[in-house]
């Protein structure tokens, strides 16, 4: 009775990788390749999903923004003007700061700079406790205070001073602000949580009212409550009534740490996406495994009838074939695998990421090659298993 041990199994499996290279090494490459996209669709993903909640986490999510609503004929309201006063009255809130934007405002470098060349500066009063609340920080100089909020004094934010081309208050800087030079005393790292102040020139309320005519209705009112999930659901559901007791309707409330959190799953639904792309090259690696082993067998038709000649049974042909084909597909995977660590490796290194391979990307790729493998080789050795040694040695 003729066996096939596993010693057998595995030199006679790896005879046409050694003997076909080029053919062997294309086969690998293409089953390599998809499983290359699952595990770097996988890695990169999971990298930037980290980053993404780990700068949630920093940032806070006890962060809540006011701005007015509409009423119920559709029109804009507007905050009062006392509703940053009341809202530090709650006992949740920990701190807040009223901003209103100065319609008609214009920033610019100097007064030759045309009117309507704003680059996307807008001009805005602030309360002093703006950048505690927003737990942000300047890059240069100071923010805003009690003592500077009286006087032609500005903070830029982070891309309203690359715009302008400052990038430091070391020496005066001055800017001309609807007809008026003020004077940078700050520039504002940027504001992950709030980018639109990124792009924002703020002065303090009184020389905003004395000089630029701005009301003290707030644009918007930042609030800072106290950590914890069920503090703030709970002073959301206060900050209406406060900040305006007689329409608390026309009062909406969001969070700002919400936009990351919908990022974070709108890169998951997009990570299911080029999951299904990297399945179709998958796909395509093991047909080009199986179009290889069915040309094998057409090839070595003459080797299979010597065998079959000299005792081995179908089983044994069909093991052989089927543990090349599995080969291909082991080699593939690990060769894939590695691809996708490296350029998830390469991208975390380009955007200054900590590097996160779930164990299941590994895995699942090394399992997939192996079972996409097993698959392409399925027919092509049961064709060869089918062949008699007549029919073989015959057309030879």
């Amino acid at each position: 009775m003729s066996r096939l041990r596993p010693r057998d199994l595995l030199r006679l499996a790896t005879v046409g990788l050694r003997t076909r290279k080029l053919r062997a090494a294309l086969s690998v490459l293409g089953i390599s390749i998809g499983i290359a996209s699952l595990v770097a669709v996988l890695a990169i993903s999971e990298t930037s999903k980290a980053d993404l909640l780990a700068k949630i986490e920093r940032l806070g999510t006890n962060l809540l923004t006011l701005g007015p609503g509409e009423s119920f004929l559709g029109e804009e309201t507007s905050l009062p003007a006392a509703a940053g006063g009341r809202i530090r009255l709650l006992d949740e809130v920990e701190s807040a700061a009223a901003v209103t934007r100065v319609d008609g405002a214009t920033v610019r470098r100097t007064s030759y700079v045309p009117a309507d060349i704003t680059g996307g500066i807008f001009v805005a009063a602030a309360d002093p406790e703006l950048l505690a609340t927003l737990d942000g920080a300047t890059a240069a100089g100071r923010f805003v205070d009690r003592a500077s909020e009286r006087y032609p004094a500005v903070v830029l934010g982070a891309k309203a001073a690359q715009r302008l081309g400052i990038h430091g208050v070391a020496a005066p800087v001055q800017v001309f602000i609807s007809g008026r030079l003020f004077t940078v005393v700050g520039v504002l790292r940027p504001l992950p949580l709030v980018p639109e102040l990124d792009s924002a020139a703020l002065v303090g309320y009184p020389v905003a009212a004395r000089l630029l005519g701005t009301e003290r209705d707030p644009t918007s009112v930042y609030v800072r409550t106290r950590a914890g999930e069920g503090a703030v659901r709970a002073t959301a559901a206060l900050l209406p009534s406060a900040a305006d007791p007689w329409a608390p309707e026309e009062v909406a409330v969001s969070r700002p740490s919400d936009a990351l959190e919908a990022q974070a799953a709108a890169e998951g639904a997009f990570t299911s996406l080029f999951l299904g792309l990297g399945a179709v090259a998958l796909l395509v690696g093991g047909i080009g495994i199986a179009n290889v082993m069915i040309i094998s067998v057409l090839e070595r038709r003459s080797e299979v009838g010597l065998r079959r000649a000299l005792g081995a049974r179908r089983r044994h042909i069909a093991a052989q074939f089927l543990g090349e084909s599995f080969v291909l597909g082991i080699c593939g995977g690990a060769v894939g695998v590695g691809l996708g660590v490296g350029a998830t490796a390469v991208y975390a290194v380009t955007e200054g990421l900590t590097l996160l391979v779930p164990p299941v990307a590994i895995a699942g790729g090394l399992a997939a090659a192996c079972v996409l493998g097993a698959l392409a080789g399925l027919y092509p050795a049961m064709r060869a298993a089918r062949l008699t040694p007549t029919e073989a040695l015959r057309t030879a």
